[in-house]
């Protein structure tokens, strides 16, 4: 089969840290063959590094989408735009990835996916941690039933001092929202696919700006311009299913909290439990003993796609590419997605009314 041929739109920090190199490393089934960017010259730098001979650039999107020999568009721009040029893709034909948040808003983010269903065409969003060796292990584990029904469960996204201070991060218009959109999104996806359960009945959250001054803030990235934080430094959420399981979702940038965790999460069920914090742990109860499992990740583990390797943005690239060549499901399905968008936007809107949503 010839090679599936890409479209990249948004040439900015998340297409050259993620998406590009790893689609180069899988040459063998596609190559991209057009980049678009508002800002022509890093299309052009993209181009020359990542594409085809011949690759085309654009700085309006939809010329690249008129291009009926491109299959696939990857879709790395700020999260304003997300939905309405997924959209704009799919009509066009294209399969479509789109970096994670779905979008910043769940009616945006529900026109993907309707747009996805009328015209048949694939899409999925970029929550590549499921492909982590120690995630796809502990999935098999809850879909094995070995821990039994999940009723808790907590998500963290908890960085010390990690403000991003580029780009537009801390823009809430281009953005939607700060840590809870940008990296909780991830550890709420990672907890709602381990527990298999995407019906939210009712939502609490709470937002804080609480760590407002950048100067001196020991950020990892260095100090912020405080005038353009826009978005919360921290943001929590309580979260109940329809059928009473609770998750406890929590992430910052900033936050006082001296042992972070990112992309984990804790799972309770009436069997036992997982905790990814770290090395993985799974307790039980056997022979009348309190257990804790460690599975090795480092030493023959199974490469979950063959001769792929273990590099987590490249086993996701692999099955994106692998679902749309054999016409099967991608791990990242839409309505999964569409989900957590829900649940993110109900934290914010209960913290700005001070009310709880409910579904």
């Amino acid at each position: 089969m010839s090679k599936l041929k890409i479209g990249i739109i948004g040439c900015g920090g998340i297409a050259n840290g993620k998406h590009m190199p790893a689609l180069k490393e899988l040459g063998d089934m596609c190559e991209m063959v057009a980049f678009c960017d508002i800002v022509e010259q890093k299309a052009v730098d993209a181009a020359k590094k990542y594409g085809a001979e011949g690759a085309k650039t654009y700085v309006d999107y939809k010329e690249l989408l008129a291009d009926d020999s491109i299959d696939v568009v990857h879709v790395c721009t700020p999260n304003r735009e997300h939905s309405f040029i997924t959209v704009d893709a799919l009509e066009a034909g294209k399969h479509v990835y789109c970096e994670k948040p779905m979008a910043k808003s769940y009616a945006e983010a529900k026109k993907m996916y309707d747009a996805a269903e009328r015209t048949g065409k694939k899409l999925t969003i970029g929550y590549q941690n499921r492909q982590h060796g120690q995630h796809q292990y502990a999935k098999t584990v809850c879909d094995a039933g070995e821990i039994g029904e999940v009723y808790f469960a907590e998500a963290f996204a908890i960085r010390r001092r990690a403000v991003p201070t580029w780009g537009v991060f801390l823009n809430e218009e281009e953005q939607g929202g700060g840590p809870l959109i940008d990296i909780g999104t991830h550890a709420l996806d990672l907890t709602l696919w381990m527990m298999n359960n995407y019906k939210p009945k009712l939502v609490v959250g709470n937002t804080f700006f609480k760590l407002r001054e950048g100067k001196g803030s020991a950020n990892a990235w260095g100090d912020w311009d405080t005038d353009k934080f826009t978005v919360e430094d921290s943001a929590f959420g309580y979260i109940r299913m329809e059928n009473g399981a609770v998750i406890m979702l929590k992430s910052s940038w900033a936050l006082n909290y001296a042992d972070p965790a990112e992309a984990c999460y804790i799972i309770c069920g009436d069997k036992g439990g997982i905790d990814s914090r770290g090395d993985l742990k799974i307790n039980f109860v056997k022979n009348g003993r309190q257990v804790l499992e460690l599975p090795s990740m480092s030493a023959g583990g199974a490469a979950y796609f063959a001769g792929k390797g273990s590099d987590t943005d490249v086993n996701d690239m692999y099955q994106w590419l692998n679902a749309v060549i054999t016409d099967t499901d991608p791990c990242v399905l839409p309505y999964q997605a569409l989900c957590v968008s829900q649940i993110l936007e109900a934290i914010y809107t209960s913290a700005k009314t001070g009310e709880p949503v409910v579904f």
